[in-house]
């Protein structure tokens, strides 16, 4: 997969050169192609950026820069999105729909945003990782690069993303390793059985507790079964100190 970055920052991608993409960058699956959009400013100081029409604090990026440095992307079968608060927020089925993409390009703003004029142009969709504002839209960038990078197949080891958070609109389970005791807590006796339908149960029911307990409100967007359902009323008797 590859991903074309305008930005005013490159240097500060050096992050995804660690870890888990780094590795798929070594191995040919991740390709990060940074453009400066510095570098297509005409001004002999490099500006990319102007006072607002209509006054107002800030500045403003100039369209022609940006629309420069996106018409020096070689293919141009790329999906264009721009890391905007404005834009929907971004969460796994987004990330799982983008992992479908071979080509993306991804616009990152600054100072008091882009002007319009170039966003309506080339812009095909606008993604926020969160209600909140940043400086820049390096981090949510990178958000993206890393959350869609580990499905393409072969950056993580098959099967990883699978039973992780969200990847069935829950919760994670709890996981353990090595030593089996640590501060006097010792792991779960049912990890340690060697059963593998006691355990995938009991996975099950970690994870519709975690979900209950962190993120109650994802329980309502999926089909819970009878047994699914058992469990969430059994543990809501325990946890109000009641019996089965």
């Amino acid at each position: 997969m590859k991903f074309n970055v305008l930005t005013l920052f490159p240097e500060m991608f050096s992050a995804l050169n660690e870890s888990i993409i780094g590795r798929g960058k070594e191995k040919g699956l991740i390709d990060i192609n940074l453009i400066n959009i510095r570098d297509f400013s005409k001004d002999k100081h490099k500006k990319v950026d102007d006072t607002p029409y209509g006054g107002g604090a800030g500045m403003v990026m100039n369209p022609t820069v940006v629309y420069d440095a996106y018409k020096s992307i070689k293919d141009k079968n790329t999906k264009v999105i721009y890391m905007s608060p404005q834009g929907k927020t971004l969460d796994q089925q987004i990330v799982q729909d983008l992992a479908k993409e071979e080509n993306i390009t991804l616009l990152c703003g600054h100072y008091e945003g882009i002007d319009q004029r170039v966003i309506d142009e080339i812009v095909d969709e606008e993604i926020s990782i969160g209600d909140y504002v940043l400086t820049g839209g390096e981090l949510p960038a990178m958000v993206l690069i890393d959350s869609v990078s580990r499905y393409v197949e072969g950056v993580l080891k098959e099967g990883s993303v699978e039973e992780e958070s969200f990847s069935n609109g829950l919760l994670e389970y709890p996981q353990y390793t090595r030593p089996e005791i640590f501060l006097n807590k010792k792991v779960p006796d049912v990890l340690l059985s060697g059963h593998h339908e006691n355990i995938k149960k009991w996975r099950r029911e970690q994870a519709l507790i975690n979900t209950y307990n962190k993120r109650p409100d994802l329980l309502k967007e999926i089909e819970l079964s009878n047994e699914d359902k058992k469990m969430i009323s059994d543990y809501k008797i325990l946890k109000e100190g009641g019996k089965k």
